[in-house]
């Protein structure tokens, strides 16, 4: 049977998962690349951008200016299946963005070099009043 949340493997994820977090608010473009599997099957749905495999990720990234990245997370629920896959949903608000909400999803997998996010979706939708 599948266990869920099991506490040693949510805190791992949970540790990757902050690590992204603090390297998307100082644009640390290594870490965000190390982040992300490096295969092809990788895919990101950004605000205006579709992204497949890793290549088109990491591309991005890199010409992506690093001007109103900052951004404070609220509601984050990391869940774990099994030992070695997870996903980690938070909202975030964006002060270049006044009136937004921020919705992002990730799917992560362990792999021999750690956890890495596998699947991403980032949208925005109107503040709730």
């Amino acid at each position: 049977m599948l266990e869920i949340n099991i506490p040693e493997v949510v805190a791992e994820v949970t540790v990757a998962f902050q690590r992204y977090e603090v390297a998307l608010n100082a644009n640390d473009v290594a870490v965000l690349d190390e982040l992300f599997w490096k295969s092809p099957l990788t895919l990101r749905y950004g605000m205006g951008e579709n992204l497949y495999g890793y290549d088109q990720i990491a591309a991005f990234r890199s010409a992506r200016s690093p001007a109103g990245l900052a951004r404070t997370i609220s509601g984050t629920l990391i869940t774990t299946y099994g030992r070695d896959m997870a996903t980690a949903n938070t909202m975030f608000e964006r002060e270049t963005v006044p009136g937004k909400i921020g919705r992002q999803s990730q799917t992560w997998m362990r792999t021999d070099q750690g956890w890495r996010v596998v699947s991403a979706h980032v949208s925005l939708i109107a503040k709730p009043a």
